[in-house]
């Protein structure tokens, strides 16, 4: 399996779950790997293993908090500084709280990781994935969008009104309109964007709160959810297959084309969370 020889993947959220399988994987496949992750003991552990899998594996780490501005700011100036061309994107890195909290940057901490880390690093790297055309970005997003209704615009950081699963099935439709939006923009550059579902995997997702009651329903949910290996299948599919070379701001699941929901069609509100997403990180629309 060499359909990514010579090719440099950026991974993030690769210390856990599909983000661990899918890296691992594009390893396989002879991609130069960038892992961006928080805990540097994972990360290390994580290289170890792809380096067991694969003896000649070039896995480099960049540490960084993705909930934080400033942190997915320097992550993206470390691989810039690097000189690498960058083939793949995996946007992968979320989070699911059970209760609301903010960022350093006073904003609701869904949001803020699920697509404003999506966003800012993106964007940040889109001039270096441009310019390494042909290329791809695989934003990793969920069925959960189906769930949350439509963004509310006044009130992004659910302050009003906070349910959990509404939150992260909201942060996961803001993944499929930011796909859609970029896709639109990249027309005709050889860069392609494509968002997908992964199911209900047993990862790390989830886990991050102290609530005992979240813990006790993933536990419960596990032995009905797939595998992460299984749970990457599509990921690692969106990142190398031939057959998706000139697709793009398209929605998948288990390696086919779905639909998404309606309100993830909508282009005026696609444009409209780009736009306010560029003020939210302090860039141009």
């Amino acid at each position: 399996m060499n359909e990514l020889a010579g090719k440099t993947c950026l991974v993030t959220g690769a210390t856990n779950g599909i983000g661990r399988v899918s890296a691992r994987a594009l390893a396989k496949m002879g991609a130069k790997l960038f892992l961006v992750a928080r805990d540097p003991q994972r990360a290390e552990e994580t290289r170890a293993e792809i380096a067991r899998a694969v003896p000649n594996a070039d896995v480099r780490i960049i540490l960084a908090d993705l909930s934080s501005q400033a942190e997915v700011r320097r992550a993206a100036a470390d691989f810039l500084a690097t000189g690498e061309p960058l083939h793949v994107l995996l946007n992968n890195a979320g989070v699911t709280q059970l209760t609301r909290s903010e960022t350093v940057d006073g904003i609701e901490t869904t949001f803020a990781v699920n697509h404003l880390g999506y966003y800012l690093l993106t964007r940040l790297l889109l001039e270096r994935i441009r310019a390494s055309a042909p290329a791809r970005i695989v934003n990793v997003a969920s069925d959960a969008h189906r769930f949350g209704g439509p963004l509310d615009f006044d009130d992004l950081g659910a302050t009003k009104k906070f349910t959990w699963m509404g939150v992260y099935g909201r942060s996961k439709l803001a993944n499929i309109l930011f796909t859609r939006e970029l896709a639109r923009r990249l027309e005709g550059t050889g860069v392609t964007v494509n968002a997908l579902h992964p199911g209900a995997v047993r990862t790390g997702l989830g886990m991050n709160n102290d609530a005992p009651i979240m813990k006790l329903l993933v536990a419960l949910a596990r032995p009905f959810m797939r595998s992460p290996e299984k749970g990457a299948e599509t990921s690692i599919w969106a990142c190398s297959a031939p057959e998706l070379a000139k697709v793009s701001g398209r929605y998948f699941s288990d390696r086919r084309e779905r639909q998404p929901n309606a309100i993830a069609q909508d282009d005026a509100a696609a444009k409209r969370l780009w736009d306010v997403s560029a003020r939210l990180v302090n860039l141009p629309a």
